[in-house]
């Protein structure tokens, strides 16, 4: 079979990132994550299980090359002891399993969490390439094709629009829902190619160095959520993940994940220390443009001129969405949008909704409130009813 990943540095930029931060700060922390699919698949995941196992063998007999290894320490937020780790760093085949149970796949990774945390991406792209290697590819990429011409063609027609108070700025993040690697480096060089304008970025870190683009990304979900299972009091860890990241990178990296027990909640934490600390929200679920007059509220109650910060959505965009969301806050203040599967698997087959998400710390469960009652995920509805009622936050 052939090799799907053959770079480690074919993952998002956050994995670095919070990578670094619990080598850094918590490096005993133990965590387990899980493999979930939203949606129905055309045939049962299941069937890849052989081949999925494959892929992680020849994953786990990756390193880290010299080359990469350089072109992370050029990243001013890398520190030089993370590049050591990574010198000598392999992920281990014991630490994770993958079963067929009944029709759906089982893919489980459990360990230090500084060995394990690094598998989701790869295990997302794997099986995604995987599963769309059935069907026939020709078709899929004229189709592939023709829409990511017409998504070029709305953008150059945008660009006759009269101007705002601060750019239209998309970064592609497709890399854990992609048709395949090869589409995903085609999307991102057209892009760069034909919409220099707008195009400011792409996740995949491999991406980013081999075509010279600036890698975007800072935190997601496991960061906070590993939080619950710290020490500090349940009520306490987003300010006490915000804080860890505010002494790691200093000024560098500062947009804040918003919806891991809603955007209220999260709120009520973001205080004018870290409003100022930081330059900017995500988004990554409930309706966005809800989410962003809150953020912008917000920053007006606390005597912040909007303007000095950035809203960056992230949540199933297309570009039709981006723009509008764009029309919509430009004037008030500064904007990014971060496309993901409308970018690198939109080509006439109904892509797969997949993730891996941390589901325990240290033994204990762990937890996301999305403001999307779907994204919402834990095994342990006790901790789940707990975690309501400690933020307040209503039953879905």
């Amino acid at each position: 079979m052939q090799a799907i990943i053959t770079s480690l540095l074919e993952t998002d930029l956050y994995k670095f990132t919070m990578w670094q931060t619990m080598l850094h700060r918590h490096p005993e922390t133990q965590a387990e994550y899980t493999f979930v699919c939203r949606n129905d698949s055309a045939y049962p995941l299941s069937d890849l299980a052989s081949e999925v196992s494959l892929a992680l063998d020849k994953l786990c007999a990756l390193s880290f090359q010299p080359d990469e290894l350089a072109y992370l320490s050029s990243l001013r937020f890398i520190k030089s002891d993370f590049v050591d780790f990574l010198r000598i760093f392999r992920f281990q085949r014991d630490f994770i399993e993958v079963k067929a149970m009944g029709p759906t796949l089982e893919v489980i990774a459990r360990g230090p969490q500084v060995h394990v945390m690094g598998f989701e991406i790869y295990v997302l792209a794997i099986i995604n390439e995987l599963y769309f290697r059935r069907f026939e590819a020709e078709p899929a990429l004229i189709e592939g094709r023709k829409r990511l011409a017409g998504k070029i063609e709305l953008l150059q027609a945008f660009e006759q629009e009269a101007p705002r108070a601060h750019p239209f700025e998309f970064f592609d993040f497709g890399v854990r829902r992609r048709f395949s690697g090869a589409w995903q480096r085609e999307v991102v060089t057209a892009l760069k190619a034909q919409l220099p304008q707008f195009f400011k970025g792409t996740s995949n870190v491999l991406l980013a160095k081999d075509l010279g683009l600036v890698p975007i990304g800072t935190m997601a979900h496991e960061y906070l959520q590993t939080y619950q299972a710290l020490g500090v009091r349940l009520r306490d860890f987003q300010k006490a993940a915000l804080e860890d990241w505010v002494q790691e990178y200093r000024g560098d990296l500062g947009t804040a994940l918003t919806d891991v027990v809603g955007m209220d909640a999260f709120l009520a934490d973001f205080d004018l220390y870290f409003a100022k600390l930081f330059d900017g929200l995500r988004h990554d679920s409930g309706d966005p443009v809800e989410w962003g007059e809150k953020a912008l509220a917000h920053y007006a109650r606390l005597r912040i001129d909007p303007r000095t910060k950035r809203l960056v959505f992230s949540d199933g965009l297309d570009v039709p969405t981006a723009l509008s969301l764009y029309r919509h806050f430009a004037d008030r203040t500064q904007l990014g949008f971060g496309i993901g599967t409308n970018l690198s698997n939109d080509a006439g087959i109904k892509p797969l909704n997949i993730v891996m998400k941390i589901t325990k710390a240290n033994g204990q469960p762990v937890a996301k409130l999305s403001d999307t009652p779907g994204k919402t995920l834990c095994h342990d509805e006790t901790f789940l009813a707990y975690l309501r009622q400690v933020f307040k936050v209503r039953s879905a």
